[in-house]
């Protein structure tokens, strides 16, 4: 049978080194690749305008404009992709919203399926109102007998603080 014998130095150095490169080629990302604006002014315009008012669904506060994430990259070539083939801005939308649903939108049309989306804060906003509204109608409507203490009610706590009385 064979002993195990310790690895010297060099080989854990190596070791290590090896792994540290295998570890940062794994690591890194194809670089990306440049957006080919489209020939046609008036269709990079176009392209430019959709794409304000449509969210990069990585960044999803910014449009796909602003954002140089990858997959917004992705859906600006895309669009002018759609709009070289001959489709109209509203038909590169909709494409786009087939693809991604109206989460792709900047701003989702009101629907059945949106409504909380638009109504939800004016509906928080109704609740903190009336919660603040009874809250201080309540506190405003306490007898006077219960927002302070008479003379005696304090007399007797300094007795009880003082150990005179014993409750």
């Amino acid at each position: 049978m064979m002993a195990f014998k310790p690895a010297s130095k060099f080989t854990k150095l190596g070791l290590a080194a090896a792994a540290v490169a295998f570890s940062t080629a794994a690591m890194a990302q194809a670089p990306l690749q440049p957006l080919r604006p489209a020939a046609d002014p008036k269709i990079e315009e176009r392209a430019r305008l959709i794409g304000k008012e449509l969210r990069c669904v990585v960044c999803q506060n910014q449009s796909i404009d602003e954002s140089n994430a990858p997959l917004a990259l992705d859906l600006k070539q895309l669009l002018r992709e759609r709009l070289q083939a001959g489709d109209s801005d509203e038909q590169a939308k909709s494409f786009l919203v087939a693809r991604y649903g109206n989460f792709v939108l900047l701003k989702p049309p009101l629907q059945l399926n949106t409504i909380l989306l638009w109504m939800g804060p004016f509906v928080l906003l109704g609740f903190a109102a009336l919660s603040l509204r009874r809250y201080f109608a309540a506190s405003a409507s306490l007898p006077a007998a219960q927002q302070a203490l008479s003379v005696d009610d304090v007399a007797n706590a300094d007795r009880m603080l003082n150990g005179e009385i014993r409750s």
